[in-house]
């Protein structure tokens, strides 16, 4: 408890846990993605595109949890590089559809194994039973703070 006692105890936060979670989840991924010449953000925009072909910028940077801006300088760099392509023009409305290349799956094929064998070490301590009921519980609480919030 902070000091005047009207504060979150850090030590039974769940809230603060589950951020202090996620930190070290980000900086192990950036450890074993770093030699490959990528960052969580890269890699999850590569991910995003490969089990969904074909998402907008702002479809992107919602996934990869970035702004739009970030977004579009991201998929910029990767057009430049090779890893994707995109239509010069919208097929429809403004959208630019994005989709990998060849280049962009060899790449993420890379990433993948490295930041599964992060997950892999996250969950060593815990059973099948453990982390099935892990995701479920994790499940209901984003559907429950993505709910409109009453009054």
């Amino acid at each position: 408890m902070s000091q005047d006692g009207a504060g979150i105890d850090l030590e039974t936060s769940l809230g603060y846990l589950l951020k202090e979670a996620s930190s070290a989840l980000r900086v192990a991924m950036e450890e074993v993605l770093r030699p490959l010449g990528m960052n969580v953000t890269r890699y999850s925009c590569l991910e995003l595109l490969a089990q969904r072909p074909g998402l907008s910028n702002s479809e992107l940077a919602r996934g990869a949890f970035v702004t739009r801006q970030s977004m579009n300088v991201l998929l910029q760099a990767l057009e430049q590089q090779g890893y994707v392509t995109r239509p010069a023009e919208a097929p429809v409305g403004k959208a630019l559809p994005t989709r990998l290349t060849p280049r962009g799956r060899r790449s993420l094929e890379k990433a993948t194994a490295a930041v599964r064998s992060v997950e892999v070490r996250m969950l060593a301590g815990l059973t099948e039973t453990d982390q099935a009921a892990a995701l479920r519980i994790l499940r209901s609480m984003v559907r429950s703070l993505q709910e409109p919030h009453p009054g």
